[in-house]
């Protein structure tokens, strides 16, 4: 793992030990209920996907009080440019970058895409750090697309209204942070064109975050004519794909999924992933059990 003082701090880079040739990159923004996100979150992803020969980029951003979700937008949106200009250097494929977020890092990404998309359609004077096409596909991991259905549902499990809504910058926000709602209004007519192929997915126990909210979604998507899938996986939590099942070791079924995506092109690639070993065991099962009944998500 690198850690980018050009950055700021606020990137950390997961590269693979082979370093023969360019790799795939995954810009990754992790979650954190908008409040205690944080880069190191995604450390097992990037261990997982560094060992496949994938560089992983997690990206950092201000949480609240210290920023809302105009904020948390820019500073995702300002990382996957340093990506798309930087990766080069070391060592990633320019040409092979994905984006993608768990939880409420899934939802600031997508606000983030699909900000990029309306500035690229719209033309203008608008200045473009980065641009849509540099970006191979999205991954969205246990992902809330629609704030103004989730409002009330975050209440009741403890994200307060009133707490919510001044992450969110008012009522009035909601539609224009809801990825869901931007996607079916009138200023992205056309714009579906610009989209990656999009893959969401989403555990059917998830409580903290409906599975739902990706499904729904995903219908949103196919009705503009954008590339899209969703992958459900049964009895899954909201933390499940991305902490306790990493932990537990053997076949992971989300790392395979995305690998799928990544290597799509890979021969090489793909058959070193068949033959890959199981992930050993990291936690006690009793332990991931016990984590598993007081998680609060």
């Amino acid at each position: 793992m690198e850690h980018l003082q050009e950055t700021d701090g606020r990137l950390d880079l997961y590269l693979p030990e082979n370093t023969d040739n360019p790799k795939p990159v995954i810009a990754f923004v992790t979650g954190g209920a908008w409040i205690i996100g944080y880069k190191a979150w995604g450390s097992l992803l990037g261990q997982q996907f560094s060992e496949r020969d994938v560089i992983v980029a997690c990206i950092d951003y201000r949480n609240f009080p210290q920023g809302t979700i105009s904020d948390m937008v820019a500073d995702a949106s300002q990382g996957i440019s340093f990506i798309c200009n930087n990766i080069t250097k070391y060592g990633g494929d320019c040409n092979r970058i994905y984006l993608g977020g768990q939880s409420a890092g899934a939802h600031i990404a997508a606000c983030a895409l699909l900000e990029q998309v309306l500035k690229e359609n719209g033309g203008g004077n608008t200045e473009l750090t980065w641009s849509i096409s540099q970006i191979k596909a999205f991954f969205g991991i246990s992902g809330g697309y629609n704030l103004c259905k989730l409002v009330d549902h975050f209440h009741a499990r403890g994200l307060y209204r009133s707490i919510f809504l001044s992450i969110m910058e008012g009522e009035d926000s909601l539609p224009h942070y809801s990825p869901e709602v931007v996607v079916q209004s009138p200023s992205f007519h056309g714009a579906a064109c610009f989209l990656p192929p999009i893959h969401l997915f989403h555990g059917t126990a998830d409580c903290s975050i409906p599975y739902k909210e990706s499904t729904d979604f995903a219908e949103s998507l196919l009705s503009i004519g954008a590339v899209v899938t969703s992958k459900l996986f049964p009895d899954k939590t909201h933390t499940d794909l991305f902490l306790q099942d990493p932990f537990r070791g053997g076949y992971d079924f989300l790392t395979a999924c995305i690998l799928k995506v990544v290597h799509e092109d890979d021969a090489e690639a793909q058959a070193n992933d068949a033959d890959a070993p199981p992930r050993r065991r990291m936690v006690p099962e009793i332990l991931l059990q016990l984590a598993h009944k007081v998680s609060p998500f």
